[in-house]
């Protein structure tokens, strides 16, 4: 039976602050939890004033907290930006702190722009091209390889499974040669979903951690009691998503009506194809598109995301999505 997760960026909503978003990421994981869920993933950004994950290790510590049975992960570290070595620590301390519940999502982009990247690594010299031995090195840490000479403590022998995110061809193939789950980031970038899976499937070797390929994909949804209110909801990531492209980010704006048909063509074309991957709905609008989209990738999992300003909305929104998620599985 396909397993449902959820996507949290830890949004700042205009007129909030970081220790609001904080506070309900918390809140927001533990109703994840109570609706059934399987696991809740947090994604690193630096420099964007609305999204609060940047530091994710230390944002699942509170969230691990919060919680008691849910996975929790990062979706994803975005591992150039680091030293291997302290990954392995600081994943090391939360799979201590939360044992058998803890993911590691891992990705190449800078989860940022240029300069936000120079500032984090100091040299942007070949730091993503060194990813897939990166990857290699963090897993001879959990895994205590006496060859490295010295033991990642945290780390050293716990159970911390590894995944790799993408966007593109390179991280399915990548996964595949590493034999390691693949997540696709299909919620803002669907554009080579159906490629990069194909390619995954087919080239997949069985590994230590995975013996046949899995697939997680991203899926937005904007659900509410009425078409109406979904289609409200959905505007505030709408509007998020114009001020990325013209190069504005700032914290979460309050949804408006009639935004998305204000906009000029070429601003709902590039929305209708960033965001091709979501529902916005009631119940059955949600049911349907989830059975489509399922059905036409085959994934073995779906990972919600999906930034609503208005925090009962958003929950709301969750509880809608798991009913209709229910009603699909019978």
């Amino acid at each position: 039976m396909i397993r449902f997760s959820v996507l949290d960026l830890v949004p700042v909503v205009e007129g909030g602050s970081v220790s609001d978003a904080l506070a309900k990421a918390a809140s927001f994981a533990a109703h994840a939890e109570s609706l059934g869920f399987h696991r809740y993933w947090v994604a690193e950004h630096h420099g964007m004033p609305g999204i609060a994950s940047a530091a994710t290790s230390v944002v699942l510590a509170h969230i691990g907290h919060a919680t008691s049975t849910i996975r929790i992960g990062a979706g994803g570290i975005m591992l150039p930006n680091h030293a291997p070595l302290l990954i392995a620590e600081q994943f090391g301390t939360l799979a201590a702190l939360f044992p058998g519940r803890v993911d590691l999502g891992l990705g190449r982009a800078p989860g940022s722009d240029q300069r936000v990247a120079q500032a984090m690594r100091r040299t942007l010299s070949g730091a993503p091209d060194e990813f897939p031995r990166d990857v290699m090195e963090l897993q001879a840490y959990f895994a205590g390889d006496q060859r490295l000479g010295f033991q990642a403590t945290p780390g050293a022998g716990e159970t911390v499974p590894l995944w790799i995110l993408g966007s593109s061809l390179y991280g399915a193939q990548l996964a595949a040669a590493l034999g390691l789950p693949y997540a696709f980031a299909s919620h803002f970038a669907p554009g080579a979903l159906n490629e990069a899976i194909a390619i995954y499937r087919r080239d997949f070797r069985p590994s230590a951690q995975l013996e046949r390929p899995y697939v997680m994909a991203g899926f937005n949804i904007f659900a509410a009691d009425t078409m109406d209110e979904a289609r409200l909801l959905a505007t505030s990531m709408q509007q998020a998503f114009v001020r990325l492209r013209t190069g504005q980010p700032g914290k979460l704006q309050p949804p408006v009506p009639g935004y998305l048909e204000s906009l000029p063509p070429g601003a709902q074309a590039m929305l209708s194809d960033v965001l091709s991957a979501t529902s916005i709905g009631d119940q059955a609008k949600v049911g349907r598109d989830i059975a489509r989209f399922i059905e036409h990738t085959g994934v073995d999992e779906l990972i919600i995301g999906g930034q609503i300003y208005d925090f009962e909305a958003r929950k709301r929104s969750l509880e809608i999505a798991m009913a209709a998620a229910k009603a699909i599985a019978g």
